[in-house]
């Protein structure tokens, strides 16, 4: 990949330039999706859009010292990460990529989750540092599946390499990997079954409790972001849209909608679950699953 392919994913497809409409567009169908499951109306296309703007004009409390530049770089990053994570996703035919940017791309998906834990903690509330301390839980729980399924995909078909994945064919062990992913996605994006950190009922918003205007913009920024890239690691994967040439791009961001809807419906029917029943879940059930993944990826890797 040279440099100016490189600037031209990430400033503008499918990195900022489409990212951030996208964002939007995926948290406004998580909202109208539980509205509807509700019965609601639910918000207007533009809402999302509109929320950010008016967070943007709002002022954001004054912070001395080392803990205010913290406050401020912390979304700053999430959001940076994001946009890196969605940039390396295999959307357009012959985009380039490296070998292992498989790797940096689960990188930088975690690197969100890792500023919100040290967010809640720089807040110095009570209701921040409980939200940060499970976000840390469920991260630790869920991590271990989200990696082992992404790991049983690349090791199962040789390469780290995300457009050489995209362009295979799919096979059952993908297929399992891929539901694996899909079974994390919900505590990876904060939405019911395992909406524990931002529990506004127990501990208001948990880790962003203490953020406002701006922060809180980014904030929102960077969960719509986790939107595209989490839904768009399984749409890579799971649909051959680089098949279709040009056409391809239409096919990733139809697929990518359905599976908001899918989680969105997952979590409108759902009520959030304890914190021990979440861990236990993932440790007991789904890590079994994506054991599995991995075991036969091995076997399969090296049988003549």
């Amino acid at each position: 990949m040279n440099l100016i392919t490189a600037l031209a994913r990430l400033l503008i497809f499918p990195g900022l330039l489409f990212a951030v409409p996208a964002a939007w567009f995926f948290l406004w169908v998580e909202r109208k999706s539980v509205a509807w499951m509700q019965g609601r109306i639910g918000p207007p296309f533009l809402q999302p859009f509109y929320d950010f703007i008016k967070l943007l004009g709002k002022t954001t409390p004054s912070r001395e010292g080392i803990g205010g530049l913290l406050m401020r770089a912390w979304p700053l990053l999430a959001v940076s990460s994001a946009v890196g994570a969605v940039a390396l996703l295999p959307v357009l035919p012959s985009s380039g990529g490296f070998e292992g940017d498989l790797i940096l791309l689960l990188a930088l998906l975690e690197l969100p989750a890792l500023c919100i834990i040290a967010a809640g903690f720089s807040s110095r509330s009570i209701f921040g540092e409980i939200g940060a301390a499970r976000e840390a839980v469920m991260a630790v729980a869920y991590n271990v599946v989200f990696l082992l399924a992404v790991v049983s995909i690349a090791a199962a078909q040789h390469t780290f390499r995300l457009e050489t994945l995209a362009g295979l064919p799919s096979t059952p062990l993908r297929w399992l990997g891929l539901a694996a992913i899909l079974v994390c996605l919900p505590a990876k994006l904060h939405i019911n079954p395992f909406s524990l950190p931002n529990a506004e009922q127990e501990i208001y918003s948990g880790p962003m409790i203490e953020f406002a205007g701006p922060e809180l913009a980014m904030w929102e920024l960077s969960h719509g972001l986790e939107w595209v890239a989490g839904t768009g690691l399984v749409a890579a994967l799971a649909a051959p849209h680089l098949a279709f040439g040009w056409l391809g791009p239409i096919l990733f961001v139809v697929f990518s909608f359905a599976i908001v809807l899918l989680l969105s419906t997952a979590s409108a029917a759902t009520a959030r679950v304890a914190i021990d029943t979440s861990v236990r879940f993932y440790w007991q059930c789904t890590l079994i699953f994506a054991v599995l993944a991995v075991s036969t990826a091995l076997l399969l890797r090296v049988r003549p």
